[in-house]
């Protein structure tokens, strides 16, 4: 598999587009406006405790206050209660011994907000680095389950022993395979570096605060996504290419000659095909290879996808056909769910098979797909209705979220009112409106679409004894009408609903 990185530099937008054999499987927006926070470590302040729930809400800066769970609580960062600890229970009796309302506390976001939801936060402070994940006040060590080799892993070990403080916990990653005494020691003083800076920030700044930033798309660059594994990294911004040479070559100097500079006259998005991806994301349809399609439908929680032989007709008999149709659309679904990042639960209709063989090709594409997902998933076999279950951590904000905002005529629902039952509406307002609009020449204005059906409608209205003219605005949303008194022009306001 051939897997490339491209990147498109904004001044307002930064873009960093995953293909792997040029199809485009992953794709990061950093947006001037709008700043990924997960990661960020605050010194808050305790604004509610809810002890039915387990949990509080603490004021950390933000618009809505965050949620911290007494599961993710860790006294060992609590002002007061260093000497507390974790007692048994589900938390709802035990969680006001460790908080107070106004009291101080270190957290860091585990989850953005999301919708009316505030951010998810958690007491368990790590702070993560290329090849290490650092966490202050730990000692255990973990080695990525990915390196196998029992000698490496025990050669790791024993560098890691030298290097760390005995109050210090890692996660050794999977990059650090193959890494020197010397990688391991810069990027563990690195990162201690960081904490101590953490720790004399805590001191002094003022609840509510940021104590540390880590979450912007250079950071995730270097950290996450570009590794030994990708085989070359294609960027459009000169300065931007030269500070990921800097930030490599103390890093990870081997990657250094996999990058390229675009200088090419059409964008670079264009060039590789992902400006068009970019904009399918928005169709709720995906067009499968044979002929067949998907449907993907969102809510907050949860997203449903639906599979569909579409045109695809098939050469031998059913079952073959909705065998093909069914692997197409598994393989396509999953690089839709990395793609557009959906999380939850999701729920595949996958077409009735009768065969058990085909099922489980069905679910080995589906999984071998998602096993390159770097969000933590998991696939369920098929249930009694047929019907496939996929969890999916949320890792950063859904791409529809970034690119898009809540339409102000369907709120959310995709659907508006049709024309005929906003007519309907009118027909009853003036109905109910007969005593205050007798004798009285009405102007009745409304969206385009509202007019040309009561233009093909001419007696409509016939039993409302006024004389009517309607009028179209283009301005208007589909659902909106105003009636107005034609003699002296003023808006006609009924004291009842529609």
């Amino acid at each position: 598999m051939f897997s490339e990185i491209i990147i498109n530099v904004h001044p307002f937008e930064k873009r960093v587009a995953i293909l792997e054999d040029h199809k485009l499987v992953e794709l990061f927006v950093e947006k001037k406006q709008q700043e990924n926070i997960v990661g960020n470590i605050y010194k808050g302040i305790i604004k509610d405790i809810l002890p039915g729930m387990g949990a509080a809400f603490v004021d950390i800066g933000l618009e809505r206050t965050a949620f911290l769970h007494f599961s993710d609580i860790a006294p060992e960062y609590l002002d007061g209660f260093h000497n507390k600890k974790r007692q048994k229970g589900n938390g709802s009796e035990t969680i006001a011994k460790f908080l107070k309302e106004g009291q101080e506390i270190v957290v860091q976001i585990q989850k953005g907000p999301i919708g009316k939801k505030g951010a998810r936060l958690t007491g368990q402070i790590s702070i993560p680095g290329k090849f290490l994940v650092y966490f202050p006040n730990k000692k255990k060590v973990a080695l990525s389950r990915k390196i196998s080799s029992h000698a490496e892993r025990n050669r790791i070990k024993g560098i890691i022993n030298k290097v760390k403080h005995d109050n210090v916990g890692l996660i050794i990653r999977t990059d650090a395979d193959g890494n020197s005494e010397e990688e391991f020691k810069a990027e563990y003083d690195g990162l201690h570096k960081t904490w101590k800076f953490i720790e004399k920030q805590t001191k002094y700044e003022v609840a509510p605060s940021c104590l540390y930033s880590e979450g912007n798309l250079f950071s995730t660059l270097i950290r996450d996504l570009f590794s030994t594994n990708i085989d070359r990294l294609i960027v459009d911004d000169k300065l931007f290419k030269s500070q990921l040479v800097s930030s490599l070559r103390a890093a990870a100097p081997e990657l250094v000659n996999k990058m390229e500079l675009y200088s090419e006259d059409s964008p670079i998005f264009d060039a590789y095909g992902i400006e068009k991806e970019i904009k399918s994301m928005f169709n709720a349809r995906c067009n499968l290879p044979s002929g067949g399609n998907i449907v993907i439908e969102q809510t907050e929680a949860l997203c449903a996808i639906d599979i569909n032989t579409g045109s695809f007709t098939g050469s031998r008999n059913y079952q073959e056909t909705v065998r093909r149709t069914n692997v197409e659309a598994a393989a396509e679904a999953a690089r839709q769910i990395r793609l557009r990042n959906l999380s939850g639960i999701m729920v595949i209709d996958f077409i009735d098979m009768l065969d058990e063989n085909n099922k489980n090709e069905v679910l080995e594409t589906l999984r071998a797909i998602l096993k390159r997902d770097r969000a933590k998933n998991k696939v369920f076999p098929f249930g009694p209705l047929g019907l496939v279950h996929i969890t999916r951590k949320r890792t950063r904000q859904n791409l529809l979220v970034s690119y898009s905002e809540h339409c102000p005529c369907c709120k959310g629902t995709g659907r508006v009112m049709a024309r005929d039952s906003v007519a309907m509406q009118i027909y009853r307002w003036l109905s109910r409106s007969e005593y205050f609009i007798r004798n009285t020449p009405l102007r009745i204005v409304v969206h385009p679409n509202v007019k040309a059906f009561l233009d093909k409608n001419p007696t409509y209205f016939i039993d409302i004894p006024n004389d009517i003219f309607i009028v179209s605005e283009e301005d208007f949303k589909p659902d909106q009408y105003k009636i107005f008194n034609n003699r002296n022009n003023k808006e006609i306001t009924a004291k009842f609903s529609t």
